[in-house]
């Protein structure tokens, strides 16, 4: 089976970056011009500092918030918090307005991981860092060479082998049932016969049985299991 690849396979190494001096509104032009959604922003000697993003840049545009009374505002107020928001949205260069909450990667990172990352944090890209200097970025475009090439790799495996890790994969799901849905393989072709709960199942096994290696088709030959206040007596 190919070996998952990690973060230095994917990444793209030409990273176009921004000084920390750079003022906002060149920033905005380089954005645009280049079709891209953020930047990062690195010293001199390649030490990455922070990032600027789109929504760092047109938050500068969003209606500042209602105020409150001063005694209010100070019983109440985060004071570092608002510091941050001010000189984000006030900023006049790179390192005033930049994101410096970054969500970084070791080029070691294997691509699975990435992708939990990218998932769980909601955004669109990672940086690649080794000891805090910025070696490339990882993209969910960079990510779809992965799925793109394991749905093409083609692994020849015994029949056996393979039924083995369809039940295998199903013991493991709590949805799936090895004792009413049976399993069959021929040269390849996985065959589901028995019964399952409904179309969502067979739509899950086919396509728990698909990521199988070795599989080269699913057929779904299951009946629906007829609810139990349905059931004659």
């Amino acid at each position: 089976m190919m070996t998952e690849p990690r973060a230095r396979d994917l990444m793209t190494r030409e990273v176009v970056t921004i000084p920390p001096d750079m003022p906002v509104p060149a920033i905005a032009r380089l954005l645009a011009l280049r079709g891209i959604s953020a930047v990062p922003v690195v010293e001199a000697d390649g030490e990455l500092l922070g990032l600027v993003t789109l929504a760092d840049l047109t938050s500068r545009l969003a209606a500042p918030p209602q105020a409150t009374p001063s005694w209010l505002r100070w019983l109440f107020a985060d004071p570092a918090k608002s510091a941050d928001r001010y000189a984000r949205t006030h900023g006049f260069v790179a390192e005033e307005v930049m994101s410096t909450d970054i969500v970084a990667v070791p080029p070691d990172a294997p691509a699975s991981e990435i992708a939990t990352t990218l998932e769980r944090k909601g955004i669109r890209r990672v940086l690649v860092t080794e000891h805090g200097r910025l070696c490339g970025v990882v993209s969910r475009s960079d990510l779809l060479r992965v799925v793109t090439n394991r749905e093409t790799e083609r692994v020849e495996l015994p029949d056996g082998r393979i039924r083995a890790a369809v039940i295998a994969a199903m013991r493991r799901e709590d949805w799936a049932d090895p004792f009413h849905t049976h399993v069959e393989v021929r040269d390849g072709i996985v065959e589901f016969l028995g019964f399952t709960p409904g179309r969502e199942v067979q739509r899950a096994l086919r396509v728990l049985a698909e990521q199988v290696p070795g599989v080269k088709g699913v057929r779904d030959r299951t009946e629906p299991i007829m609810p139990y206040d349905q059931v004659l007596l």
